[in-house]
C-alpha cells in the first residue's frame, strides 16, 4: 500500500510541477517572442484550460495519497519534514485554487472579449502565481528529499 501511495503521490507531483516548469520556462516565453497578444493569449488560455483540468486531478491525487500516507503511518509518528511537506503542499494547492478560480476566468473573459490588455494582465498574474508555486515546489522537493537530514 505504501508503495502504491508513493507512486500516486510522485506521479501527481511530476505532472504538476513538471507541467508548471514547462509552461513557465518553455511555452510562455516562446509564445511571447513569436506571437502577438491576439494569437498568444488565446493559445495560452486554451493550453492552460487543458492543463488545469489535469492539475486539479493531480492535486487531488497528491493530497489524497499524502494524507493517506500520513494516516497509515500515524500523524504523530511521522517525521517533522512530512508535516512541513504537507503544509507546503496545502499552500501550493491554495495558490492553484486562486489561479484556477480567479486568474483563469479573468484570462478567459479577456480572451473572449478580445480585450488583450485585460487578458494580458490576467496572464501576468497567473505567471507570477505559477512562479511562486514553482519556488514552493522546489522547496517542497528539498524538504521531501533532504528533510530527514535537515531536521533531527
Amino acid at each position: 500500500m505504501r508503495s502504491f501511495l508513493l507512486f500516486l503521490h510522485l506521479a501527481g507531483v511530476i505532472i504538476w510541477v513538471g507541467g508548471m516548469f514547462f509552461a513557465h520556462f518553455c511555452l510562455r516565453p516562446v509564445a511571447a517572442e513569436q506571437l502577438p497578444p491576439a494569437q498568444r493569449l488565446p493559445l495560452l488560455s486554451a493550453v492552460l484550460g487543458r492543463f488545469f483540468v489535469v492539475v486539479a486531478l493531480a492535486v487531488a491525487v497528491i493530497l489524497a495519497s499524502g494524507f493517506a500516507s500520513l494516516k497509515l503511518t500515524g500523524f504523530a509518528l511521522v517525521p517533522l519534514h512530512w508535516h512541513a511537506m504537507s503544509g507546503l503542499g496545502l499552500l501550493m494547492a491554495g495558490i492553484f485554487a486562486v489561479i484556477y478560480f480567479r486568474g483563469y476566468p479573468r484570462l478567459r473573459a479577456g480572451v473572449a472579449a478580445a480585450d488583450w490588455p485585460a487578458a494580458g494582465a490576467a496572464m501576468n498574474r497567473i505567471r507570477l502565481l505559477v512562479a511562486t508555486n514553482l519556488l514552493l515546489g522546489g522547496l517542497t522537493l528539498a524538504v521531501a528529499t533532504l528533510g530527514a537530514y535537515l531536521v533531527p
